[in-house]
């Protein structure tokens, strides 16, 4: 342990979209923000190799390339980024208080204010082939990557309402969606599997499960496997789509901000404050319906203009208690 504790104004956690744009506006608020990266430097979008459907890039671009992008634009402007992970959190719960967090388990660190964007980590199956595919056809996110298949025969695996959000919205791109469900009913709500059902170019297997994904160096096929009878069977596909949940990466928050039932941060309605005074959350760790690069960027702004305004007010109040001198008169 260090005996000196450094003491900064803004502590940024996280550094995919969500924290990048914090750091942005805040090191533009000249709130000197210093950033840890966490164990993925980048975030999701690290990942994956086309991003196609963020504003500016009209030819799409590289995910890691992007990121980069994000990382020297908020440098540009003063944030320091160090590569690091915070394990632990000491927050205060009094309006202007000094908020600790510990970097790798050795060093303290002290902030006035605290923006948390580490994002959330897609459940996967767990498969081998499913490892080695990722970016080449295996993927989490429909809405992000479903346009690369368009025209083409694909396959789904989930049962609640993502699930069934992402099959609809493939079988409007693509020419074929199999939707394997591992029950034999779907945890979606009723409207949602009426539309999974009446739509025709949706095939849903129910007790069915992924024994592997076939390819090499990209998705070519599938085989399944009836839970029931134990039956395989191979179809060919070009793309895999995993809906089966996301999980916030909120652990070391636990005990000190509010979260629903799933770990994801319950922030004020419009904002992105939480129930600790000066400490903010944006991008996938508080938002559980959207999950889209662009979104995340969005609440990153708004959680340096809530921090900036926080600080604000810290300073005026302050400002307000000073004792007054009085003039000296002849």
């Amino acid at each position: 342990m260090s005996d000196t504790i450094e003491r900064i104004k803004c502590l940024i956690i996280g550094s995919g979209p969500a924290g990048y744009t914090a750091a942005i506006y805040a090191a533009r608020a000249d709130m000197k923000p210093v950033m840890y990266t966490g164990m993925e430097p980048g975030g999701q979008l690290t990942t994956t190799t086309e991003v196609d459907n963020f504003p500016g890039y009209p030819e799409g671009i590289d995910g890691p390339k992007m990121m980069m992008d994000l990382q020297q634009q908020a440098e540009r402007f003063g944030t320091k980024v160090r590569i690091g992970m915070i394990t632990e959190v000491d927050f205060s719960k009094e309006v202007g208080g000094i908020h600790r967090a510990l970097v790798d388990n050795k060093t303290w660190i002290e902030a006035e204010s605290v923006i948390i964007s580490t994002g959330a980590t897609a459940k996967y199956l767990g498969l081998p082939s499913e490892q080695k595919l990722r970016g080449g056809g295996v993927s989490a996110c429909a809405v992000c990557d479903g346009f690369f298949y368009k025209g083409q025969d694909v396959a789904i695996v989930g049962g609640g309402d993502t699930a069934a959000e992402e099959a609809t919205y493939l079988s409007n791109i693509c020419n074929k969606v199999t939707m394997l469900v591992r029950k034999d009913y779907m945890k979606a709500s009723k409207a949602m599997q009426h539309r999974v059902e009446t739509t025709k170019n949706i095939d849903l297997r129910y007790n069915t499960e992924v024994d592997e994904i076939l390819g090499e160096q990209v998705v070519e096929g599938l085989r399944m496997v009836n839970n029931q009878t134990g039956e395989k069977e191979e179809i060919d596909i070009t793309g895999f789509f995993v809906a089966i949940g996301h999980k916030p990466n909120t652990d070391i928050f636990k005990g000190w901000l509010d979260m629903d039932e799933t770990g994801y941060v319950i922030t004020e309605s419009k904002t992105t404050r939480t129930n600790i005074p000066g400490v903010f959350a944006s991008g996938d760790v508080q938002d559980k319906v959207y999950r889209q690069a662009i979104t995340a960027a969005g609440t990153g702004c708004m959680a340096a203009l809530d921090a900036e305004r926080y600080l604000a007010e810290i300073e005026t109040e302050e400002d307000i208690q000073k004792p007054q001198t009085r003039p000296e008169t002849v």
